[in-house]
């Protein structure tokens, strides 16, 4: 899916390459004081921060988009629920308004799973009351930018990959405090490190997906390990995109129902 933004005035339409698109703190750690932090080395903490994310169950999101192309800049924002032990989530996406003022889009809802994304309110000639359901291992960017709120499990099992990962100090992130930290993400060591059902889209979008292995990355853990605030930059062809995601309220309960067979839309979709 191509998400096309117009200027006013008949200027021509900018075409964004993105598919709608435990540990804990201690003095007494032997290895803690490697980063002044008190949780260890950066590289092992940020690595191990899935993990964490799997242990807490499941939290709310709150996700943004930024993508910039020829001049222009859009941001679509999310919010929803996410279980990380299933591998299933629910999300609202927000797409910018038209440049002429008028907003022309429908919230989409999408449902994240494993190995699928669907989405309701798709437009581009989907019936209102259908569903359209993409494999997230034919997209060439693994689901990190294509349903304009990157799957919370993928980016912080793209963490698995990551290296050059810096203490840069301790912050507050919704009134949680939380330890910085900034890196790069190795996409090939990222897709090899992988739980199952990550694995596969991480590795299409290492081999295809993006226009540079490596993926800078700041990321914020409480003391528990767990991801309170994740911002990645990727380059898809043209375009340059910073991918936020916000997590919170660990534990809240995640109710998604997948749509039956009859509910997909089967037919061609315009813009693929």
């Amino acid at each position: 899916m191509v998400l096309r933004h117009r200027r006013t005035g008949g200027a021509a339409a900018v075409v964004a390459a993105m598919g709608l698109m435990a540990v804990t703190s201690g003095c007494s750690n032997p290895g803690a004081a490697a980063d002044g932090s008190g949780a260890g080395d950066p590289v092992d903490v940020v690595r191990r921060s899935a993990d964490s994310l799997v242990r807490a169950g499941s939290s709310k999101a709150n996700t943004s988009m930024e993508m910039a192309s020829g001049g222009t800049r859009v941001t679509i924002r999310g919010k929803g629920v996410y279980d990380f032990r299933r591998q299933l989530g629910r999300f609202e996406v927000v797409l910018p308004p038209d440049p002429a003022g008028a907003d022309e889009h429908r919230p989409i809802t999408e449902l994240m799973t494993a190995g699928a994304l669907y989405m309701k309110n798709r437009g581009a000639g989907v019936p209102a009351d259908k569903w359209v359901r993409i494999e997230t291992g034919s997209l060439s960017d693994g689901n990190l930018v294509t349903g304009g709120a990157t799957d919370p499990l993928a980016a912080a099992e793209l963490l698995r990959g990551a290296h050059k990962v810096g203490f840069v100090g301790q912050e507050r992130v919704g009134g949680t405090e939380v330890r910085h930290y900034r890196g790069v993400a190795d996409l090939r060591a990222a897709a090899e490190a992988a739980s199952a059902g990550q694995r596969g889209a991480l590795g299409v979008a290492a081999a295809k997906g993006f226009s540079k292995a490596g993926v800078p990355f700041d990321v914020y853990l409480d003391d528990r390990g767990r991801v309170r605030k994740l911002r990645q930059r990727f380059t898809v062809a043209e375009a340059n995109v910073a991918s936020t995601t916000l997590l919170y309220d660990f534990g809240v309960p995640v109710k998604v129902r997948l749509p039956a067979e009859k509910d997909i839309f089967a037919g061609k979709i315009a813009g693929q």
